[in-house]
């Protein structure tokens, strides 16, 4: 096929109808043409804006189904096969379907198989896992299995049987099994025998120490890199335990723990080293394997892998805590650095003399004392050691960062770092919110003198959001506010949205406002061409102005309704700002009624479910709502992992009698079961945030 061919029709077709991750698919014309075009770097550059628009961050859209029949003969020409090849299997695998029905985009990808088949007898060993990657991900039986098994009885590449045993995994897994049965003997390749253990993983059967013995011997199997395109290539052993663990039953669970056990104590340092992280994944998954785990970690703690691991553990790996206080003491500052960062996040109040002492030569440390989750003490010698730090100049913005956060946690006991504070804030406007709180509660005169140091910067609606917190006085944060929303020259969207969120919270006080208000949203609606995000939060925090302000529902009502409708097609960026209308629709009270029906379509979606419960809760009366179909919804959000911490909020505020016939026994079996529900956010966070919910369930249940 020459390219003429592979892109017939390409200009013809009615792109602007269809929709990528970013709106109209107008432009992906040009950017196929230049992927299939001669210059290697302009190539590259549209294959990574092919994946922006088609596989944005694993999710698929109607445009990912129309490019299916041109990027199939692009690599069916011969043009940059591999490549291509990933992006169709990756568009084919998606399950996270976004504006179009289940399973479109892998049956356009599955009607390219008479082009894509024949590649898996390429005469490129590069092109056929591609390949094999590719069909497989079409999950169809019949022609695909039939060529996948040809192809494996003729193949004599280790690496390529791999891939196409795991293929056959996909297309026909019965198939793959009885291949994969005589493959776990120490004379098949290591390859061909991980991806032999893979497929008995998908099948479901039980482990057995033939399994184990193979895993052991195949370490460290990172290094064997099969299914090569997917994410867990580089991390079988997570796999493996990944697999296992979600099996969620007692045997499965002995089975990856024994087996992580045993690998953390294989003296060779490529297997410790995945062991790991190994390890840490099991202890995001499980909530007994930190317990079961950590006695062989600590035995490790002067590797900087187990290190980040106990870090990550936090309070829950307190027994390692002495022996990282020794090591954190040690000569060596890059060591004693890492081993200190881990115990800041372990036992942060045995961290503190040390990181008071060495400030200066600890960033690893600083780091983990700076992060909003930490919990260091107030200690007067760390707090001469912060103002020291802040005073010397030339520090980078992430460890001023780090230095203010802690001081704004200590609130006024850290008043005495108002000064180091005032000279960064010109640098460093995000500094406002530490002098905010190290002058609460101080004397007038303190107060007074932050008030004039936060008058006289510029800055963020933030910086004088913090001269209102601490003065009282609106006039500074008013004049701030006029400006951004009167600006000949419009501010960044985020600042706008910013000042009409401190007008809501002024309240009355912002009634001169109004008239900019009013300009703003009619200039906004005159203009008709926003950014993706920038109408919806302008306008949820216009609605939210407009009712705090003046009391003015039927506006309020209306851009929130209008919100709520150009956000209906559940895009995940849209998240934040769909729940933002949903707390903003609640404040509304009895006079957001006309939002009832918007509000319980949304029930069905556990990243909205429980704001729209709460939401539901304020505005029904109480007679006709109905709690039982909002706790399911806040059930379900928790569950699910979607929004934990909202669905708890939501659970208490429905109250004991939400929680009646089997509602209660699914609270005690979410705060017990062993698989942890939060699995989503910063790495860092997870497992602390996992315990913290299982505390909110069983306060639920009290």
């Amino acid at each position: 096929m020459d390219l003429a061919t592979a892109l017939a029709g390409l200009d013809d077709h009615p792109w602007a109808r269809v929709t990528d991750a970013y709106g109209p698919a107008d432009g992906l014309p040009e950017l196929l043409r230049t992927l299939a075009g001669d210059d290697d770097e302009a190539a590259e550059g549209a294959l990574s804006e092919l994946y922006s628009c088609l596989l944005h961050q694993g999710t698929v859209h109607p445009a990912s189904a129309a490019a299916a029949p041109y990027l199939a003969r692009i690599a069916a020409a011969g043009i940059r096969p591999v490549v291509v090849l990933r992006l169709l299997g990756g568009m084919a695998g998606s399950e996270d379907e976004c504006g179009i029905g289940e399973g479109v985009v892998r049956d356009a990808v599955a009607s390219q198989l008479p082009l894509l088949l024949p590649l898996l007898a390429d005469p490129d060993p590069a092109v056929r896992p591609a390949a094999a990657w590719a069909v497989g991900h079409t999950r169809r039986s019949g022609s695909v299995t039939m060529a996948l098994r040809d192809r494996w009885t003729v193949e004599t590449d280790p690496g390529v049987r791999a891939e196409l045993l795991v293929a056959l995994g996909r297309s026909d897994l019965a198939a793959a099994s009885a291949e994969a049965d005589a493959l776990l003997g120490d004379d098949t390749p290591a390859r061909v025998r991980l991806a032999a253990l893979l497929v008995h993983l998908e099948i479901e059967e039980r482990w057995t120490t033939v399994h184990h013995r193979a895993v052991l011997r195949l370490l460290p199997a990172g290094e064997h890199g099969v299914d090569r395109y997917g994410p867990h290539c580089r991390a079988p052993l997570d796999t493996i335990v990944d697999n296992l663990l979600q099996r969620d039953t007692d045997r499965d669970r002995e089975a990856a723990l024994t087996l992580l056990q045993a690998a953390l104590r294989d003296p060779r340092p490529g297997v410790r080293d995945e062991a790991l992280r190994a390890a840490g994944h099991a202890c995001r998954l499980s909530r007994s394997a930190p317990a079961r785990l950590l006695p062989t970690v600590t035995e490790l703690a002067a590797h900087p892998e187990a290190q980040d691991l106990l870090g990550l553990l936090g309070t829950l790996a307190a027994d390692a805590a002495p022996l990282l206080a020794e090591l954190a003491a040690g000569p060596d500052d890059e060591a004693a650095d890492r081993a200190l960062a881990a115990l800041v996040r372990v036992d942060p109040r045995r961290a503190t003399p040390l990181l008071a002492r060495h400030l200066d030569r600890r960033p690893h440390s600083l780091a983990a004392a700076g992060h909003r989750a930490a919990a260091v003490p107030f200690d007067p010698d760390l707090l001469a050691a912060v103002r020291s730090h802040l005073a010397s100049g030339g520090i980078d913005d992430n460890r001023t960062a780090a230095l203010v956060g802690l001081v704004q946690r200590w609130g006024p006991r850290a008043v005495a770092a108002l000064p180091e504070l005032s000279a960064v804030l010109p640098r460093f406007p995000y500094a406002a919110s530490a002098v905010a709180a190290v002058a609460m509660g101080a004397p007038a005169t303190v107060r007074e003198h932050a008030g004039a140091v936060l008058a006289a910067a510029t800055g963020p609606i933030s910086v004088a959001r913090a001269h209102y917190d601490v003065t009282g006085d609106p006039r500074v944060l008013l004049a701030a506010i006029t400006e951004r929303l009167t600006t000949p020259k419009a501010p960044a969207v985020r600042e706008t949205t910013d000042a009409l969120n401190a007008a809501a919270d002024l309240g009355p006080a912002a009634a001169g406002l109004l008239p900019a208000l009013v300009a703003l949203q009619a200039a906004a609606d005159q203009e008709r061409r926003p950014t993706r995000h920038a109408r919806q939060d302008n306008d949820v925090a216009t609605a939210r102005a407009l009712w705090q302000i003046d009391g003015d529902a039927e506006q309020a009502v209306d851009l929130l309704a209008a919100v709520l409708d150009r956000t209906a097609g559940g895009e995940p960026w849209h998240h934040r700002t769909v729940v933002g209308a949903l707390r903003a629709a609640a404040s509304l009270g009895v006079a957001g009624q006309p939002l009832v029906p918007r509000l319980e379509r949304l029930l069905d979606d556990p990243r909205k479910a429980a704001a729209a419960a709460l939401a539901l809760l304020d505005i029904e009366h109480p007679d006709t709502v109905d709690l039982g179909r909002l706790a399911d919804a806040a059930l379900h959000a928790v569950e699910s992992g979607a929004d934990t911490a909202g669905g708890c909020e939501a659970l208490r505020a429905l109250g004991p009698a939400a929680l009646d016939g089997g509602r209660r026994g699914e609270v005690a079996y979410l705060a017990e079961n062993d698989r942890r529900i939060v699995r989503h956010g910063l790495v860092e966070d997870l497992m602390g945030e996992d315990e913290r919910l299982r505390v909110l369930l069983a306060e639920l249940l009290e």
